[in-house]
C-alpha cells in the first residue's frame, strides 16, 4: 500500500476538515475568563442591590411590581394632593400609583434664589455635562460626555448650539443640596441628584425599580408615565437590574417601528416651580424640560410601598 496522501479536492474534505478551526487553548482560557468575570460582576451587583433594598432578588421584585401594576386603576390623570407628613406620603404611595405634592418644595431655601445665582455663587463647580444625541445613549455606559465648570456649563448654554441642549443630569451637587429640605417619606433614601438644563433638554422614556420623589425648584417640565406592566408594550432593554430604557418616544410615536406601543397608556403631567412629583417603582416616565428647569430626585432604597412589605420578597436575617 502506498504511503502517499491522496490529494484533497475542495468541497470533498472529510467532515472532520470542514470544521472552523479551533482558537488556540490559552486564548479560549481568557476569553472565558472574560464572559466569566462580567458575568459575575453582574451577579454581585444584583445580589447588592438586593441586599441593600432588603429584597429577595431584584428579578423578583421587578416582576411582583409588574404584578402590582396589572390590578392597578387606569387613571388619565395625575391627583394633586395636600402636603403630606411620612405616614400619609407612606398610606397614599402603598397604592401603586404617581401624584403630585404641589407648593412642599417652595420651602426650601434653593427655590427662593435664581438661575442667576449659579453664577454668582456656584460658577466654580464642576459639573458633568451630557452633550451630542445623548437622547439616543441615554443609558448606554459609552454616552458622550464633557466635564467643566458651572460656569463653562452655562456659557455653553448661552452659546446656544444646535440641536440637543448640554444638559446637567443626574449629578450630586452638595452645594445645593445644603439649601434643600427633603422630606422624611422613605426610610432609607439614596443621595440627591440633581437635573439641570435649559429648554429642550430630554430624558427618555424609562423606568427605575425604585420609588422616586422627584422635585420641581425652578421651572416647568412635560413628563409622560406609564405603568409598570405596560413595558411588554415598550421595548423595553435593561441598562442594568433596576434602571430599563425605552426606545419609544410619546412625544414623537412611531406606530410603525413600535406597533405595540399603541396598547400603553401614557399619562401626561406638568410640573410647576415648587411641585414634587412621587413615581412609582417600574412606572416609565420621560421628561422635557418647557423653560430653563433646576429638578432634584432622590430614589428609595427598600421595599417599594406598592408591594406593602409582601413577605415572600423580603429577605430573612440569617
Amino acid at each position: 500500500m502506498s504511503s502517499k496522501k491522496k490529494p484533497v479536492v475542495p468541497g470533498l474534505e472529510p467532515p472532520q476538515a470542514r470544521l472552523a478551526p479551533r482558537l488556540p487553548p490559552t486564548l479560549l482560557a481568557t476569553e472565558s475568563a472574560w464572559a466569566g468575570d462580567a458575568a459575575a460582576k453582574k451577579q454581585a451587583r444584583e445580589e447588592r442591590d438586593a441586599l441593600v433594598r432588603g429584597v429577595t432578588s431584584i428579578e423578583e421584585m421587578r416582576d411582583a411590581i409588574r404584578r402590582v401594576g396589572r390590578g392597578l386603576p387606569a387613571i388619565s390623570e395625575l391627583a394633586r394632593v395636600g402636603i403630606l407628613d411620612a405616614a400619609a406620603f407612606r398610606a397614599r404611595a402603598a397604592q401603586g400609583l404617581p401624584f403630585v405634592i404641589p407648593g412642599v418644595v417652595k420651602r426650601w431655601p434653593l427655590s427662593g434664589l435664581t438661575p442667576h445665582t449659579l453664577r454668582e455663587r456656584f460658577s466654580h463647580v464642576p459639573v458633568r455635562a451630557r452633550v451630542g444625541h445623548y437622547i439616543n445613549t441615554a443609558f448606554a455606559p459609552d454616552r458622550a460626555m464633557q466635564d467643566m465648570s458651572m460656569l463653562e456649563y452655562l456659557d455653553l448654554v448661552d452659546a446656544g448650539a444646535e440641536g440637543l441642549p448640554p444638559y446637567l443630569g443626574n449629578l450630586e451637587l452638595r452645594e445645593l443640596n445644603s439649601m434643600c429640605f427633603w422630606p422624611a417619606y422613605f426610610s432609607k433614601m439614596g443621595p440627591p441628584r440633581f437635573w439641570l438644563g435649559p429648554a429642550g433638554t430630554v430624558t427618555p422614556l424609562h423606568c427605575d425599580y425604585d420609588d422616586n420623589i422627584f422635585a420641581q425648584i425652578w421651572g416647568t417640565k412635560q413628563i409622560f408615565l406609564s405603568p409598570p406592566h405596560h413595558d411588554e408594550f415598550l421595548y423595553a432593554n435593561p441598562a442594568n437590574a433596576i434602571l430599563f430604557g425605552s426606545p419609544f418616544d410619546p412625544e414623537a410615536p412611531d406606530f410603525d417601528r413600535f406597533p405595540l406601543a399603541r396598547q400603553a397608556t401614557m399619562i401626561e403631567c406638568i410640573v410647576n416651580p415648587g411641585d414634587m412629583l412621587y413615581v412609582p417603582a417600574g412606572w416609565y416616565h420621560q421628561v422635557r424640560a418647557l423653560t430653563f428647569s433646576l429638578s432634584a430626585n432622590r430614589w428609595a432604597r427598600a421595599v417599594p410601598f406598592a408591594l406593602n412589605g409582601e413577605p415572600s420578597l423580603l429577605r430573612t436575617s440569617s
